[in-house]
């Protein structure tokens, strides 16, 4: 059982391969906020800034709308409220033979950065990347996505912009690396969170998933990429692929991925069924939002997202810390019997414990009248003999 209080990206599970994929140029003052995910021997890869987009994501998700529902959020624009973060990740291999997941922790995401003084309130950065195929794709991405987000000249400003972009560039930066090492070959899911003074950015390529408690109550803030999603599958068709038994081409059990170029029919420079765009779904954080969980499948498969919520909601109120409680949560998937690799990541927006919440009082006064309470015992009587 692995935890962390800032960057954690796994590595006591790689396969036969001890190849490391190239680094693009990296920017010396985040240098030291990913040491723990450098490679010994980089080498420099210059990476395409081009964003392949299939005319079905050209669009996406804001949240805006007043709506409780999971996968909209209220947003409340008169609000001063500014998180206090506070995030802790866990991972367990669990039953399969090896470790392919990675997550990471970044509460200072600008902290080396001059962009710092123009925002108010934090910068944080949190991700959860599942790997398949082997771990070589993950550990990829949360390398390098990070760093894309921060080298754009744009950030912060324009934001959802650049982490679609961030995406598309760790996607074919992937994909160079692979041309020169086909050891690395290999795929992997990507969920993606940025804190920027209050706004919550979630942009997610595949089947992990985001959930946000808001006053108890679980708010989805992605959507799962399966093939046989409806919206999906149109996408799917319609760049050449098929859905074949829930699985995209036959394959993959996901519809969005990071990598996989290996995988004929997937992809292609052009675009492809497999797609690496995000779908983002954004909001403006208020008082009444407690904490957000990020998870991979693993962790779905054994938990709904409500009771994901309530679950680490009664941890929280126990202990009040975010890394235990996302151990807290894994342990509870493996006595559920989870089959896969588990990841979560938890962060909490209070320096306090979620508050207990009062059920309101019903307005409505019942009581029995003569008249019912002589026939109930006319009853109860009647029973009696």
């Amino acid at each position: 059982m692995e935890e962390s209080e800032g960057v954690n990206c796994f590595s006591e599970s790689r396969s036969s391969s001890e190849s490391r994929p190239p680094n693009p140029n990296p920017n010396p003052s985040i240098a030291s906020a990913y040491r723990q995910c450098q490679r010994s021997d980089p080498a420099v890869l210059h990476c395409r800034k081009s964003l392949v987009r299939h005319a079905s994501l050209q669009t996406t998700i804001k949240l805006s709308e007043v709506c409780s529902e999971p996968g909209n959020v209220t947003e409340d624009c008169q609000s001063d409220f500014l998180p206090k973060l506070r995030s802790g990740g866990c991972a367990d291999m669990g039953f399969r033979s090896s470790m392919e997941d990675v997550y990471v922790c970044v509460d200072n995401f600008m902290q080396d950065q001059l962009l710092k003084s123009h925002i108010d309130g934090p910068s944080a950065f949190y991700g959860v990347f599942d790997g398949h195929g082997g771990k070589h794709a993950a550990d990829f991405a949360c390398h390098h996505l990070p760093k894309f987000i921060l080298e754009d000249e744009g950030f912060p400003r324009d934001i959802e912009r650049i982490i679609a972009s961030a995406f598309m560039q760790t996607d074919n930066a992937f994909a160079e690396a692979c041309s020169l090492d086909a050891a690395l070959a290999s795929g992997t899911t990507a969920l993606a969170t940025l804190v920027i003074g209050r706004l919550l950015v979630v942009a997610n390529a595949g089947d992990c998933r985001a959930v946000l408690c808001r006053r108890g109550k679980a708010i989805e803030m992605s959507r799962d990429h399966k093939p046989i999603c409806s919206k999906e599958k149109k996408r799917i068709e319609g760049s050449g692929g098929y859905v074949y038994d829930g699985y995209l081409n036959g394959q993959l059990n996901v519809a969005r991925a990071i990598g996989d170029w290996h995988m004929e029919g997937m992809k292609s420079k052009d675009g492809g069924p497999l797609s690496a765009e995000p779908e983002l779904m954004t909001t403006k954080l208020t008082a009444e939002d407690e904490f957000l969980i990020i998870g991979c499948d693993g962790i779905w498969d054994v938990f709904r997202s409500q009771n994901a919520v309530d679950f680490a909601r009664r941890r929280l109120q126990e202990h009040n810390d975010p890394a235990l409680c996302s151990k807290d949560l894994i342990d509870e998937a493996l006595k559920r019997k989870s089959g896969d690799n588990l990841s979560a990541v938890v962060v909490c927006f209070h320096q306090q414990p979620p508050p207990n919440l009062v059920a309101p009082r019903s307005r409505v006064h019942r009581s029995f009248s003569a008249e019912g309470l002589k026939e109930l015992q006319s009853f109860l009587d009647s029973l009696g003999n």
